[in-house]
């Protein structure tokens, strides 16, 4: 037989199951929140380095990049001088260097990514953006944890302090 309590608290009578409350179901939550989002950033994380080994990066050419006045077609990838206009192989225009901030070849920005992750970021704008939409419906989900918001602010110091080489290595 079980029985119920009851707790005098400001002039109302309320059992000892009453007393809990959604709020204080939340934040015992909390740290289950938090181990399951270290575990699936683990996983996700395994599954990356599995899908794209450092060998790509060597095998492609560095489209836009200029070594010893050279450089390659944006088009074909065809090495031509650093100073064509115009490919001699497909004919395609080749984009003169901008002033403004870098993107990668999917024209993803670094500096647009940071902003995302640090006004954004407990949303998972950003993961978005930078086209991890698993990552974003993940953020999404635990946005009222808070976590994700600490978790996106870290990462927009990480983008700011990351060198374009790297950021387009890692999301180009």
């Amino acid at each position: 037989m079980a029985t119920s309590t009851t707790v005098q608290r400001t002039g109302t009578s309320m059992t000892t199951g009453q007393l809990g409350g959604l709020g204080d179901y939340a934040i015992q939550l909390l740290p289950i929140a938090l181990i399951v989002l270290v575990v699936l950033a683990i996983v996700l994380s395994r599954r990356r380095r599995q899908k794209d080994p450092p060998a790509r990066a060597a095998a492609e050419p560095n489209f836009g990049s200029r070594t010893d006045g050279k450089k390659f077609c944006f088009e074909c990838g065809t090495q031509i001088s650093a100073r064509a206009e115009i490919c001699p192989n497909c004919g395609v225009r080749q984009m003169a260097p901008t002033g403004g901030f870098a993107t990668t070849v999917s024209g993803r920005s670094r500096i647009a990514a940071a902003l995302f992750a640090l006004l954004l970021g407990g949303l998972g704008i950003h993961k978005f953006y930078l086209g991890q939409t698993g990552w974003g419906v993940l953020y999404l989900l635990f946005c009222l944890t808070l976590i994700p918001a600490i978790v996106g602010f870290i990462e927009g110091i990480l983008f700011l302090v990351m060198s374009d080489q790297t950021f387009a290595a890692q999301y180009g």
